[in-house]
């Protein structure tokens, strides 16, 4: 299409330009010499840098601000396993789909519509979108929140603010992939540098953080809800969709060799750039444990209350810091979540609409729940719940497509990989039911209250 991300083409490859391609071209010849053996070592992965940075992004956006304040406040270090665990099931599953788009040179979403029947295809779909809009909603809500609260820009601006720079930053694309792929790595690497600075000045207790990244605890039944929204922040199924779409065509395989060596190189970015989301996502959780639940300030349960209390317990600029983590993280995450979207649509359903109109449907739930004024903190973690609910369908989809060989080739899982992605499964699927159960009013009598 002419105005919108075309993902199945590696991200979106706009062959009207060409002339605007160079640095696109570069990389796909840098990849190729990389797995042709004619360079070695860190030079042959730089060029392969890229996909898992966009997947990674979707990793450290606002709904996992929201759950890991949330924890760390309520909980102190105690909930650190499960960012952990979420982030091993990430880079899992995340290395799984971008072997899918590899392998067989189509995304998740279109062998859905190829190999289940229409009505299951367009029931996956519908659900789906359903999670690409909670995931919408938790990226602009907290750019949103981050201009209003650093500038001091009304909420509703705040919002139309948000759309048009995610719209202006997509329009990347129209210079290949890799404009797109270094500049959404850029903000995710200020991410970090932001929570690199968080870390100083806030000085937590590192042997705990060893600890408790290591020794699972649930306390009681608040506890649960927010172990499944740190879950569902973190391992987000437009992710897993996305993923697929950004490695299908991005450097096409001639042979089963160059696959295998395209899937090594596959393997290595993803525990860099999942690794780095992961020490991120950590870091957010212990800083809050740090200032917050260490001091007596346990009840800071949202990002506003988290930016007012930072002051004066850290100071002005640990606060000020936080706002722009919160804005990169927001406006970046925005972006993925549109091309998540792009992908979902065309994989499934085969036609997609333009960028523009996306961004417009999708920013309406935001505009409503700003004009509402109902509270953005709760509002971004229930979406991350909603987002763990619908994780499975993708999750199931994935593992079918990549334990067939007549699918896979060369690539299909080995047996220990399926295996470890079942678990993955039914760990998530496991703690969705705890979440239901106790929704309608039921009691989990085997942990406190």
């Amino acid at each position: 299409m002419s105005d919108g991300l075309n993902i199945s083409q590696g991200v979106t490859r706009n062959v009207s330009i060409p002339l605007k391609l160079n640095d696109t071209n570069k990389t796909i010849e840098a990849c190729r010499a990389a797995i042709t053996g004619k360079s070695k070592g860190i030079r042959a992965l730089l060029p392969f840098l890229g996909p898992a940075f966009i997947a990674s992004v979707a990793y450290i956006d606002p709904g996992n601000f929201a759950t890991n304040i949330q924890s760390g406040s309520l909980f102190g270090y105690n909930m650190l396993w499960v960012v952990v665990l979420a982030n091993l099931m990430a880079m899992l599953l995340q290395n799984m789909s971008a072997k899918l788009g590899i392998a067989t040179g189509k995304n998740l979403p279109e062998l859905c519509r190829i190999h289940f029947s229409k009505r299951m295809s367009y029931s996956m779909w519908g659900v789906s979108e359903i999670a690409a809009m909670a995931t919408d909603l938790a990226e602009f809500l907290g750019a949103t929140l981050g201009l209003n609260l650093l500038f001091g820009i009304p909420m509703l601006y705040a919002t139309i603010l948000t759309g048009l720079a995610t719209y202006l930053i997509l329009m990347l694309d129209r210079f290949g992939f890799r404009p797109l792929e270094k500049f959404i790595a850029a903000f995710a690497v200020m991410i970090g540098a932001c929570y690199m600075i968080e870390t100083f000045l806030s000085r937590p207790n590192f042997s705990q953080v060893a600890y408790h990244c290591v020794v699972p605890w649930l306390g009681n039944s608040e506890s649960i809800m927010l172990a499944v929204g740190v879950i569902g922040a973190t391992v987000m199924p437009h992710a897993i969709y996305l993923h697929s779409g950004l490695t299908q065509n991005r450097v096409v395989p001639q042979n089963d060799h160059e696959k295998i060596q395209l899937q090594k190189f596959n393997t290595k970015e993803v525990l860099i750039a999942l690794g780095f989301a992961g020490l991120i996502n950590i870091a957010m959780m212990y800083m809050a444990a740090a200032a917050f639940h260490s001091t007596g300030n346990s009840g800071v349960a949202d990002i506003q209350s988290a930016y007012k209390t930072l002051t004066p317990i850290l100071g002005s600029a640990s606060a000020s810091v936080f706002l722009i983590s919160l804005l990169f993280s927001g406006i970046s995450s925005s972006v993925v979540g549109t091309m998540g979207g792009q992908v979902i649509m065309q994989g499934f359903v085969g036609f997609s609409i333009p960028v523009w109109v996306r961004r417009i449907v999708t920013m309406l739930p935001t505009v409503i729940i700003v004009a509402l004024g109902v509270d953005p903190t709760q509002t971004l973690v229930i979406s991350q719940v909603v987002l763990s609910i619908v994780l499975p369908i993708p999750i199931i989809a994935l593992i079918y497509f990549t334990k067939r060989k007549d699918i896979m080739g060369v690539l299909v899982n080995k047996r220990l990989i399926t295996s470890l992605s079942i678990i993955c499964a039914v760990v998530i699927s496991f703690l969705n039911l705890l979440l239901i159960y106790q929704t309608l009013g039921g009691s989990i009598p085997f942990i406190g209250n």
